[in-house]
C-alpha cells in the first residue's frame, strides 16, 4: 500500500469529456481481494450517474451532486398531485428540465435489477441491440453503447461512444451532467506509511472533492477498535400461546412485558482501515454539429485524386459529377468483407460493391486491373465510407473501364458475364441434374459453403498469395466436396483403381464422352487443385503446369489472373452440366472406357 494510491491524484484529474467512451451510469466494483476486516483486504469502486440537461439549465445542474444524480436509482413513472411523471424524467427540488439516458429498473429480490438505454437515444441514432452491445448498422456496425455486467450478471456499467452522445445532445440542445464517486479501501496491520496529520482529511478543487480517512478496527468484525454495543431485549408476557386467537394490541407496560440490557464488547487485534474517496461532477458540452440527426454538414476533410497532376477534390466539388476516380483493387475486399458489405456483378468487368446495405456503388475494372467509380457516387456516400475509399485512391491510370463507360456514358451495357455470378449456381444445378439423371449426389453439402460464397471472387487475388488462397477455396467447393462414393457407385472401376475425387469424376464423364474431351473438361479443376498447394513450396515446374491447365496469362494484372482462374473453372462446371443434362441420351462407345 502507498499513500498516493489512497490520495487518488490519477482519478482527481480525469475528465470524461476527453474520453472516447463516456460512462453514463456505473455501480462497479473495479477490484476486490482478501476478506473484509482482515489484513490484506483491498477494494476499489466506481459509481456514476448522469442526466441530459437543457443548455439553459446548466447553472442549476452544476449545483447537483452525487446524492442527487449519482446514487439515485429505481427509475419508474409515478403519479403525484394530479400529475404523472414518466420514468425517464429527472426530478429534483431545483426545478430543472432533464432526462435520464439510463433507466435503472428494480424488479424484485430474485431478479434484482436491469438497466435500459433510452429508447429515444436508440431509435433516433438507428441502433441495434445485440446482447449487451448496441451497434449502428448504418455506420459499419460499429459499437455505440455497451453494458458491462458483474459476476452475478447484474448491470454495473453503461458506456456510450462520445461522438454519438454529443451528436444526440447537440440535436436536443442539451449537455450531459455526470456525478461520479470513487473509493479505494484497504485493511492493513501497519499504517506507518501514511503521513496524514489527521485521521480524517479533505481537499476540494474544481468541483472535485477528495476525502481521506483512517480508522482503527477490530480484526474479524471491522468494528471501531475499543468500541462496544449496548443491547436491549424486550419481550411480551401478556400473550398466551394457548389462546386460539392471541391478541397483543394492548400497549406494552411494566406489567405485561419484560426487559433486560447488557453491553457487548469486541475482541480481535487492532488493524487499520484506510479509505480514499473522490466525488467529481462534470459538465459535458454537446457537439457543435449533429451530422447524424440534424444532418449538419461538417467541413470536408476527405479528398480524392482526380487527375494526373495529383489535384485533390472533396465531396463539395465531386458531387457535381463529370469525373471518375481510380482505386487499387484491394478496395473491393476492404468494403465487401466488412459486416454488412456486399459484392455483386452486372457484367464481366462491372458490378456493385458496398460496405453497408444501403450504400452500394457501381464500379468497373479497367484495362490494368484498377477499379473505377463515378466520382459523384463516392461524393454522395456517408463520410465514414468515403474514408475507406480514400485509403485506396490513386492517380488516374489505364483509362476508365470500357464496360463501365459503356453503361454510364453510352447507356449500352456490355453483354458479358462475370464468372463469380455463375460458380455456385453451376454447382447447384449440377447437383440437381445428377440426382435426376444418375440418382446420386455429386457434391456434398458443407457448412463452410455459405462462408466461401462471399470470399470467392477475383479480388482475393491482389498478389500471388491471394491467388493461391483463391485456388484453395475453389478446390474446397469442387474437388474436396465431390461425393466420391456416389460417383464410384456409377463407375465401379474408379473405386477399383483407387482414384481420387477429380479423377473419379473424369472417369464418370469418360463413360459417356470421349476420354480426351473429358480430360480437357476437367483440366481447370485439376489445375486449381494443384495450385492450392502452392504455398507448400511446390516445385516451380508444377506450379507452371497448373497455370497452364487453367490457361492463366501470368503477364496480366493479378486481378485478371483471378478472373481467368474463375472463368476456367466455371467453364469446366458448365461443360460437366451439359454431359449430365443429356446423360440418358448420350450413346457411349467402348473406346470411351479405355
Amino acid at each position: 500500500m502507498t499513500q498516493s494510491w489512497f490520495e487518488m491524484n490519477d482519478i482527481r484529474t480525469k475528465k470524461f469529456a476527453k474520453t472516447i467512451w463516456v460512462p453514463i451510469r456505473a455501480l462497479q466494483t473495479l477490484s476486490e481481494s482478501g476478506k473484509y476486516a482482515y489484513h490484506g483486504y483491498v477494494e476499489e469502486f466506481f459509481g456514476c450517474g448522469s442526466i441530459a440537461v437543457k443548455i439553459e439549465n446548466k447553472d442549476k445542474a452544476l449545483k447537483l451532486s452525487w446524492s442527487d444524480v449519482g446514487s439515485s436509482s429505481d427509475n419508474r413513472g409515478y403519479y403525484d398531485s394530479g400529475e404523472y411523471t414518466p420514468a425517464d424524467v429527472f426530478t429534483s427540488f431545483s426545478d430543472i428540465s432533464a432526462i435520464h439516458l439510463v433507466l435503472d429498473q428494480h424488479i424484485n429480490s430474485i431478479d434484482k435489477r436491469e438497466w435500459h438505454l433510452s429508447q429515444d437515444f436508440v431509435t433516433t441514432l438507428g441502433l441495434l441491440r445485440e446482447g449487451d452491445i448496441w451497434i449502428s448498422p448504418n455506420e459499419g456496425y460499429i459499437e455505440v453503447a455497451k453494458l458491462t455486467r458483474n459476476k452475478d450478471g447484474e448491470p454495473c456499467l453503461m458506456e456510450v461512444r462520445a461522438e454519438h452522445l454529443k451528436d444526440y445532445l447537440c440535436a436536443r440542445n442539451m449537455g450531459l451532467y455526470i456525478s461520479a464517486y470513487y473509493s479505494r479501501a484497504a485493511v492493513v496491520d501497519n499504517d506507518s506509511f501514511l503521513t496524514w496529520t489527521n485521521n480524517d482529511i479533505e481537499e476540494v478543487k474544481d468541483a472535485v472533492r477528495w476525502s481521506g480517512r483512517k480508522m482503527e478496527i477490530h480484526e474479524g468484525n471491522g468494528k471501531h477498535f475499543g468500541s462496544h454495543a449496548s443491547v436491549m431485549h424486550v419481550g411480551r408476557t401478556s400473550a398466551d400461546g394457548s389462546d386460539d386467537i392471541p391478541d397483543i394490541s394492548e400497549l406494552p407496560t411494566n406489567e405485561n412485558s419484560v426487559t433486560s440490557t447488557w453491553e457487548k464488547t469486541f475482541d480481535g487485534r487492532k488493524l487499520f482501515r484506510i479509505d480514499g474517496e473522490v466525488w467529481a461532477d462534470e459538465w459535458i458540452n454537446p457537439a457543435k454539429l449533429s451530422p447524424r440527426i440534424k444532418y449538419d454538414k461538417p467541413t470536408p476533410t476527405i479528398f480524392f485524386i482526380v487527375d494526373e497532376e495529383g489535384t485533390k477534390e472533396n465531396r463539395e466539388t465531386l458531387k457535381h459529377g463529370g469525373k471518375w476516380l481510380w482505386f487499387k483493387p484491394d478496395v473491393i475486399m476492404a468494403l465487401s468483407h466488412r459486416r454488412g458489405g456486399s459484392l455483386g456483378w452486372y457484367t464481366a468487368h462491372t458490378g456493385t460493391v458496398g460496405c453497408s446495405p444501403d450504400n452500394r456503388v457501381h464500379f468497373g475494372i479497367n484495362s490494368i486491373g484498377l477499379v473505377n467509380v463515378y466520382a459523384k457516387d463516392i461524393a454522395l456516400l456517408p463520410e465514414w465510407q468515403q474514408q475507406i475509399w480514400s485509403g485506396y485512391n490513386i492517380s488516374p491510370e489505364g483509362g476508365v473501364s470500357d464496360e463501365l463507360s459503356a453503361s454510364q456514358v453510352h447507356a449500352v451495357p456490355a453483354s458479358t458475364q462475370a464468372p463469380e455470378a455463375y460458380l455456385f449456381q453451376g454447382i447447384e444445378q449440377l447437383n440437381q441434374l445428377a440426382k435426376k439423371n444418375l440418382g446420386i449426389t455429386l457434391f456434398r453439402e458443407h457448412e463452410y459453403i455459405t462462408e466461401l460464397k462471399s470470399k470467392i471472387h477475383r479480388f482475393r487475388a491482389i498478389d500471388d498469395a491471394g491467388l493461391y488462397a483463391l485456388a484453395k477455396d475453389i478446390a474446397r467447393i469442387t474437388a474436396d466436396s465431390l461425393n466420391v462414393s456416389d460417383i464410384q457407385s456409377v463407375v465401379p472401376e474408379a473405386k477399383k483403381s483407387k482414384l481420387g475425387s477429380l479423377k473419379s469424376l473424369e472417369k464418370l464423364l469418360a463413360s459417356k464422352i470421349d476420354k480426351d474431351v473429358a480430360r480437357a473438361m476437367m483440366s481447370s479443376l485439376i489445375g486449381v487443385y494443384e495450385l492450392r498447394l502452392a504455398d507448400a513450396h511446390l516445385p516451380k515446374s508444377t506450379i507452371d503446369d497448373a497455370f497452364e491447365l487453367l490457361k492463366i496469362d501470368r503477364g496480366k494484372p493479378i486481378a485478371f489472373q483471378g478472373y481467368q482462374m474463375l472463368s476456367a473453372c466455371v467453364s469446366s462446371i458448365y461443360g460437366v452440366i451439359q454431359v449430365i443434362k443429356h446423360w440418358n441420351s448420350i450413346v457411349s462407345t467402348g473406346d470411351n472406357n479405355e
